[in-house]
C-alpha cells in the first residue's frame, strides 16, 4: 500500500465508457459492477450515460431533412 488511496468513484469513471464499451477484463467488469451495486451516485451516472448513448444511437437514425443538410454544407470552413 502506498498510503495513497484512490477515490473508487473516480476509478469507476475512468472504467465507465470502456465498462459501457464492453472492453474491460473480466476482472475489471466484475469490479466495476462491484462499485455500481455498491454506489448509488455512480449507479444514476451508469443509467445516465447508457441513455445517453440510447439516445444519441436513435437521434443519428433519424433522417436529416434535406433543408438542414444544405444549411449544415453552407456552414462549413474549407480546410486550407
Amino acid at each position: 500500500m502506498t498510503g495513497i488511496e484512490k477515490d473508487p468513484c473516480a476509478h469507476c469513471e475512468e472504467m465507465m465508457q470502456p465498462y459501457l464499451d464492453h472492453t474491460l477484463t473480466e476482472d475489471e467488469r466484475v469490479e466495476a459492477e462491484a462499485h455500481l451495486d455498491a454506489c448509488d451516485w455512480c449507479r444514476r451516472r451508469y443509467r445516465f450515460e447508457e441513455s445517453l448513448r440510447i439516445y444519441v444511437r436513435q437521434a443519428a437514425d433519424e433522417p436529416m431533412p434535406d433543408g438542414l443538410k444544405r444549411k449544415l454544407a453552407a456552414l462549413r470552413i474549407p480546410l486550407n
